[in-house]
C-alpha cells in the first residue's frame, strides 16, 4: 500500500508492505490505547481523539520520522493511517506546528 504525503510543496509516496500492516496490528492497537487516554494536539488537550484526530497525530509522527530520516518509523506510522483509513487519498501535513491543520483526504 502507498500513502501519499504532501509536505509544503513536495509530494512523497510512502510504500508500506502489506505484511508490515499485519505484523504491526498489535502495535497499532497499543497506539490506539495510548490515544484513548487523551492527547495534546498543538495548544489543545483532546480527551479522546477521534479517528481523524488520531490520523493527524500520527501524520505529525510521520513528518518527524521523515525529518530524522528514520525510514522504518516513517513506514510504520504511515501504515497506521493506511490501516485505519484504507481509502485515504492523501495526507497534507501542516508544517507550522499546528497538528489540527493537517488534512486527511479520503
Amino acid at each position: 500500500m502507498i500513502l501519499k504525503l504532501v509536505v509544503d510543496d513536495q509530494t512523497y509516496h510512502i510504500e508500506v508492505p502489506e505484511e508490515m500492516l499485519e505484523r504491526a496490528a498489535e502495535f497499532y492497537a497499543k497506539m490506539d490505547a495510548d490515544m484513548d487516554r487523551g492527547w495534546q494536539m498543538s495548544r489543545f488537550w483532546v480527551d479522546k481523539p477521534d479517528l481523524y484526530q488520531r490520523c493527524q497525530i500520527v501524520a505529525d509522527r510521520v513528518l518527524g520520522a521523515m525529518h530524522s530520516e528514520k525510514k522504518d518509523m516513517m513506514q510504520l506510522m504511515a501504515g497506521y493511517i493506511l490501516s485505519r483509513v484504507p481509502q485515504v487519498q492523501e495526507v497534507v501535513v501542516d508544517t507550522t506546528g499546528d497538528i489540527t491543520m493537517t488534512e486527511i483526504v479520503a
